[in-house]
């Protein structure tokens, strides 16, 4: 049987993205949704688990464009602390009114307070047209965009919303669902500065896959994290875990995380995360492992394969370059865990181009190393010979290298 013919159990994410437009028709943001089957049922779990894989699982353009993104929160979602893993910048949290049965004014205020520390954080705020509501009174000053449905108000109440705003210049007028010209022109003069709605665009569907990292990888590093482990430590875990190395790096370049620049090294991300988030995320990722974890054979030759590249780059390039042959090793088999094609893999995260080159195009100064890797795998004598021959690796080097990565996987297992 082939290492691959058990693949890991992965769940598809579908997730719709609008655009929210400006009064010249230009992108001012996108509005994400989920879209998943299933997605309707709710826990605490579930609604955390969304908000990660809405911002962890975003296309390349939202991850590479600067436009705020919109959310829509449960108050779970608030209060769940998880917020604490996202970077607020570019992040709009859309707050629903509370439920009838909590929208007395004593939960409206105790909520108030919460709704404070996330806008302290520097989380801007969007409300429908309830917090206009006397009610709601304490909120309204939180409130960076205030959404108005164009099909269920009129121009008049819009126009009486705008003039309550009129003194609270930093509060945008949102115009969703326009579906004509005529509704863009004419809630446009009402006082809307952002629309958003099918005469603009249908939200578009972006489709992949959720790689779910082994509950016990995922525990090893909730303890490593609660002992305060060195980031060596730390480190050592996830390149034994591809996907966890995969789940890190896609994370840490996400939208919800605004970095400026593209992080490739395990070591940077974790430093750069530090232990809290770092426990928050392996917390997060514990509600979303479940029972699919990741084929046991697929995980243990991609950890072999990358050990193996990384003690045969050691005997001849830079350390840089030994850290990244280990990640194409462990990468190499991302299709496999992944159930699509190693490019689309690929597209999610951010690597050095040397580990692109090998895993994509078979070249580069990575490539050799992997084509002896899998010479090894394979049993494969004559490539073997060829490629450690233009290496100049003995067979002892080689084959002393391999039994090494297969002793340092197995003692990773037990």
């Amino acid at each position: 049987m082939s290492i691959t013919d058990n693949l890991p159990e992965s769940s598809l994410m579908a997730i719709a993205r609008q655009p929210i437009l400006d009064t010249k028709r230009a992108v001012f943001g996108y509005e994400l949704f989920d879209r998943s089957v299933g997605s309707s049922a709710y826990t605490a779990a579930s609604d955390a688990a969304l908000l990660f894989n809405l911002l962890s699982n975003a296309d390349s353009e939202m991850r590479n464009t600067s436009k705020s993104i919109f959310i829509n929160c449960t108050h779970q979602t608030l209060t769940g602390g998880h917020l604490e893993l996202i970077e607020p910048d570019r992040v709009v949290l859309e707050i629903p009114p509370m439920p009838d049965d909590q929208g007395d004014a004593e939960d409206i205020e105790t909520f108030t307070q919460t709704l404070i520390e996330v806008h302290k954080r520097g989380f801007r705020l969007a409300f429908d047209e309830s917090v206009t509501a006397p009610a709601y009174a304490s909120w309204l000053p939180l409130a960076s965009f205030i959404k108005l449905d164009a099909n269920k108000t009129s121009v008049d109440r819009f126009k009486k919303v705008a003039a309550l705003l009129s003194g609270k210049p930093k509060v945008q007028l949102v115009a969703e669902k326009i579906e004509t010209q005529e509704q863009f022109d004419t809630f446009s003069q009402s006082g809307a500065t952002l629309f958003q709605g099918y005469w603009f665009a249908h939200p578009v569907l972006i489709k992949g896959q959720t790689l779910r990292p082994t509950q016990a990888a995922v525990i090893q590093l909730i303890n490593l994290v609660r002992k305060q482990a060195s980031t060596a430590e730390i480190e050592e875990v996830f390149k034994h875990d591809p996907t966890l190395s995969f789940n890190l790096l896609r994370f840490i370049n996400s939208a919800g995380f605004g970095l400026s620049c593209e992080i490739t090294s395990f070591r940077h991300a974790v430093m750069l995360l530090g232990l809290k988030k770092l426990f928050r995320w392996a917390a997060l990722l514990m509600t979303t492992s479940g029972t699919g974890a990741s084929s046991a054979a697929v995980g243990s030759a991609a950890v072999v394969r990358g050990r193996l590249m990384e003690l045969l780059a050691a005997e001849l390039l830079p350390t840089e370059e030994c850290d990244n042959a280990f990640v194409v090793g462990i990468f190499s088999l991302l299709d496999a865990m992944l159930g699509i094609p190693l490019a689309e893999a690929l597209e999610a995260i951010s690597l050095p181009q040397s580990v692109t080159d090998a895993l994509l195009h078979n070249t580069g100064v990575l490539a050799p190393f992997l084509q002896l890797t899998l010479a090894c795998e394979n049993a494969d004598d004559t490539q073997f010979a060829q490629t450690a021959t233009s290496l100049h690796l003995t067979g002892d080097q080689v084959n002393w290298a391999h039994l090494q990565a297969l002793a340092w996987s197995e003692n990773m297992a037990n």
